[in-house]
């Protein structure tokens, strides 16, 4: 369905302005299920990306400035969030050896296990939501954001 469809548009809209708000409106239409199925988890997405981001560190640890930097929602708390995961046993906080004032965050075992679990469900909805697209077709969509965000 077209955009001017989805939100009901009347009039016509100006070719950048429907351009912005096509990729916000699909943003959020892709987001919204993701958000919902986390929830079962009892995770937001945030949460997961962190989540993603240590289990990349391959056992070595991150600090919050590196989470932030490698966050998809640069908005986020990433303190807060870590706290959040703490809680969960998902992740642990500690004081690193060689510099008392940094602190290092490492995903647990069972932080490890979650994103086991959570790994085919996500390949598999990721997949869904892209079906009706060739390969062709994505690859052109990736390297026109990628241009898009330069």
């Amino acid at each position: 369905m077209r955009i001017e469809e989805e939100i009901k548009a009347t009039g016509v809209m100006e070719l950048a302005a429907k351009t912005v708000i096509n990729i916000a409106y699909t943003s959020r239409s892709l987001e919204e299920p993701f958000k919902t199925f986390l929830k079962e988890y009892d995770l937001s997405t945030q949460q997961f990306n962190v989540l993603r981001i240590l289990r990349g560190q391959r056992g070595k640890p991150a600090n919050l400035s590196t989470l932030q930097e490698r966050m998809i929602d640069r908005n986020s708390n990433t303190t807060r969030l870590v706290d959040k995961l703490l809680k969960k046993g998902w992740v642990v906080r500690q004081v690193c050896a060689n510099n008392r004032r940094k602190i290092e965050i490492f995903i647990t075992e069972d932080g490890l296990q979650l994103l086991k679990t959570l790994d085919p469900i996500v390949t598999e909805k990721n997949k869904r939501s892209v079906s009706n697209l060739t390969k062709t077709e994505l690859g052109t969509l990736n390297t026109l954001l990628d241009k898009l965000r330069s």
